[in-house]
């Protein structure tokens, strides 16, 4: 009976690349578009908050959000999203993946919408709605990792798999880019419409009543590109690999795919697959430590200090900006003119090396293998790392400013063409089906967890140590990355069930029925 899902499978991974993979990318791929935009667009806006809800009389310089309030503001959505992750990669294998998928988009849509609509006018209303709705936000966004990397991974063939995997997560590049846009966009029109001195000159009237309507319609807009997805999420149908794996019906894992895969398929008998009891370990059992272990402490690591170096670089973007002078001195502006020069700092740094980066994992994946991407990132992020931190006084000098940004851009170019995107990929190919949106869910958690070491312990860290020390240590946590990327398999060109052992179990269980 193992036979005909085997069948099942090996036409999908043997299926040629077509249109509906495309689709799928796209249908998955947008819920990462609104990943990004949602948690990216909050760093746009802070400096607004802070000028609009903490304005103080008589101050020389624009009001700003309190430390506490700003890690609250920026860092609630990490939490949501660390929540999130576990929960609904439990969930989707518990409950199919497709089943799930439509939960968290309705989340994100609702709760993008929420926090751009504050209760109460007092500063404490409006930031802790606002933080409230993010914890949502990050909640759904969470769900939506394990979720679309393991419906890409199940519906792609064995050649492309990486690539389509891959694909998925760089949306993420063009969310970034989309949010930095529309911050341009709403705040030159605005700009525009009502025109401000510079704080300097009229502190009072450099933000204008109508600045409060920026930054909400910034936030909502990310519910566009979710509410527009959601119709073809619910049109997907279940993957035929948990369906004919987890469910264990293949006859409607082939006729699912039949519906949306030109593939031959038959599943003629109705019967429902046997299951060998050796097939069916937990994620608690010796079974899977013996099996899984160290691909999950490799997956679980090398995503936990990449995220630390990741999310540690924003840190340094706003006194990049400042130092090559794209972002004047705050009180050089009125509000609404420096949500303008945020966003356009922001968004050309994207554009130059985030997204090209991205970009050349999807198309190289797949011809040196996910291992060969990650350990080069890893050293990369490190040489680098090292570049800025040993001759640090030297970058701080006005004449060396540019080279201080192209070696800072280099850093992230690396990140995303190396750990950024494989750790995304790998998790959701190396474990078996029943398992494999937990084992994502948790690799991502770890992540989220260096997220917010990289996010707040180096805000306090380069203030305490400096930022060459930082620096330093940030290095030395690259090169962790390196060293434990040594435990985790090469996935390349394999099918899902060849990595995660799940054929040779089939084979196993055969041989007992035959038997």
């Amino acid at each position: 009976m193992a036979r005909e899902h085997h069948h099942v499978l090996n036409a999908l991974d043997a299926a040629k690349t077509q249109w509906y993979h495309f689709t799928a990318i796209v249908i998955a791929g947008m819920g990462f578009f609104t990943d990004a935009y949602d948690l990216f667009c909050i760093s746009l806006v802070t400096k607004l908050l802070g000028r609009i809800y903490y304005y103080k009389e008589d101050s020389t310089t624009p009001g700003s959000l309190p430390s506490n309030v700003s890690a609250a503001v920026n860092g609630v959505a990490f939490c949501g999203t660390l929540a999130g992750q576990l929960f609904f990669g439990w969930l989707g294998d518990k409950m199919g993946r497709k089943r799930v998928y439509g939960m968290t988009l309705m989340l994100m849509v609702i709760c993008s919408i929420a926090s751009g609509l504050s209760f109460g006018k007092s500063p404490a209303a409006v930031m802790s709605t606002l933080c409230f709705f993010r914890f949502w936000l990050g909640f759904g966004i969470g769900g939506d990792y394990p979720l679309s990397a393991t419906i890409m991974s199940e519906y792609a063939n064995k050649r492309t798999r990486g690539a389509f995997i891959a694909a998925v997560f760089a949306m993420q590049g063009f969310g970034i880019l989309a949010g930095g846009m529309i911050a341009i966009i709403i705040s030159a029109a605005f700009k525009a419409k009502y025109t401000a001195q510079p704080y300097e000159n009229d502190p009072a009237g450099s933000t204008v009543a109508e600045a409060d309507y920026v930054w909400r319609i910034i936030l909502m807009f990310g519910a566009v590109p979710a509410a527009v997805t959601y119709y073809w999420r619910m049109k997907m149908p279940e993957t035929a690999r948990y369906t004919a794996l987890v469910a264990r019906n293949a006859k409607q894992a082939a006729s699912d795919m039949a519906k949306v895969l030109q593939v031959d398929l038959e599943a003629e008998e109705n019967e429902k697959v046997e299951q060998s009891d050796k097939n069916n370990f937990g994620l608690f059992s010796k079974e899977f430590v013996r099996r899984h272990g160290i691909h999950l402490i490799g997956t679980t690591t090398t995503w936990f200090f990449l995220d630390i170096a990741f999310y540690s670089q924003n840190l340094f973007q706003k006194d990049i900006f400042s130092a090559i002078g794209w972002i004047p001195q705050a009180k050089t502006m009125n509000a609404i003119e420096e949500v303008y020069r945020i966003a356009r700092a922001q968004t050309l740094i994207a554009l130059c090396s985030t997204v090209p980066g991205y970009w050349f994992t999807v198309a190289l994946i797949d011809v040196i293998g996910r291992f060969a991407i990650q350990l080069m990132g890893f050293f990369f992020m490190t040489v680098f790392m090292f570049a800025l931190a040993i001759p640090y006084r030297h970058w701080t000098l006005p004449r060396n400013r540019i080279g201080f940004v192209i070696m800072y851009s280099l850093t992230f170019f690396f990140s995303n063409f190396g750990p950024n995107a494989t750790t995304f990929v790998v998790p959701a190919e190396i474990f078996p089906a029943r398992l494999r949106s937990t084992c994502h869910g948790i690799s991502a958690a770890s992540g989220k967890l260096g997220a917010m070491v990289g996010a707040f312990g180096f805000l306090y860290a380069a203030d305490g140590i400096g930022v060459r020390n930082t620096l330093l240590i940030l290095a030395g946590i690259n090169f962790l990355g390196m060293m434990f990327t040594f435990l985790v398999p090469e996935s390349k060109g394999k099918s899902l069930e060849e990595i995660s052992g799940e054929a040779e179990e089939e084979n196993q269980s055969d041989k007992t029925t035959i038997v």
